[in-house]
């Protein structure tokens, strides 16, 4: 699934090439991924519309429109936002003022789109922690001071703290040299402090190479972000740590599979 980063450089993307631009018409190639209201209403509170502004909460996108509606897209795990689009592998296209379309693309059909009088009133939205760049180290430490559940299940937690994934999070734990079964309040204050810092570093560098394509998520242009080359250990089961050399474990924790070294991470 997208996390921060990945949505953070579409979000980027779209200010570039869609804001101030109207939408012209909406063409509907299966509405699953339309999630309210109904796609004949969905439609019809799109067209004419002009994109004013781009916002982006945790992995949601929001766009908002001059008739006081908003565009909120959750691309989940496989959704792409395409543009300029050709509208052949697209669930939904937005022809746009300038002639050209956006798409949204999803095999799976697992993205969802709303149309909303106010955004902030969606359930999940309203149930995001903070983001890590809206944290100070103060903060995020008095957070994990009670929290007897496991550091990183904690992180990939939207209500705890937004944005972070199970990518991200494996990455700032190894940087952070954390086991991810550590229990959060077992964590020294030291150790909270080097988390943090290495989460922020970790989400701003990927979003300094566009994020990473290791699923489906790939630019607004359709090129591939460029950060997985420089992962430490998400997706290297069995190759040597590049600290130490030990070969790079993957374990299930909630669900998830989680790669860390079992000797850099205490």
């Amino acid at each position: 699934m997208p996390e921060l980063p990945e949505v953070e450089t579409i979000k980027r993307e779209l200010e570039k090439a869609v804001l101030g631009k109207k939408i012209t018409k909406v063409c509907v190639h299966n509405p699953v991924v339309i999630r309210e209201p109904s796609a004949d209403k969905f439609k019809k509170g799109l067209s004419g519309a002009i994109i004013k502004n781009i916002l982006r909460k945790a992995k949601v996108l929001i766009l908002e429109l001059s008739n006081a509606k908003s565009l909120v897209i959750h691309l989940k795990m496989t959704g792409q936002l395409i543009y300029p689009g050709d509208g052949k592998r697209s669930r939904v296209s937005f022809k746009l003022s300038d002639g050209k379309m956006l798409d949204l693309n999803d095999q799976r059909l697992f993205a969802e789109l709303r149309l909303l009088d106010d955004w902030r009133t969606l359930k999940f939205i309203r149930g995001l922690g903070p983001e890590p760049f809206d944290l100070t180290v103060d903060k995020f430490k008095e957070m994990l001071t009670y929290k007897k559940t496991k550091i990183k299940p904690l992180l990939m937690d939207q209500t705890f703290i937004s944005g972070i994934g199970n990518l991200y999070a494996a990455e700032a734990l190894f940087r952070a040299k954390i086991h991810p079964e550590r229990p959060a309040a077992s964590l020294s204050d030291k150790e909270k402090g080097l988390l943090f810092k290495e989460i922020k570093e970790t989400l701003s560098e990927a979003i300094k190479y566009k994020g990473s394509s290791v699923d489906q998520y790939v630019q607004l242009s359709g090129d591939p972000g460029d950060y997985a080359r420089y992962h430490k250990v998400y997706g290297r089961e069995g190759k040597p740590c590049l600290v130490c050399k030990t070969s790079v474990k993957r374990i299930s924790l909630a669900g998830r599979g989680t790669y860390f070294c079992p000797k850099c991470q205490k």
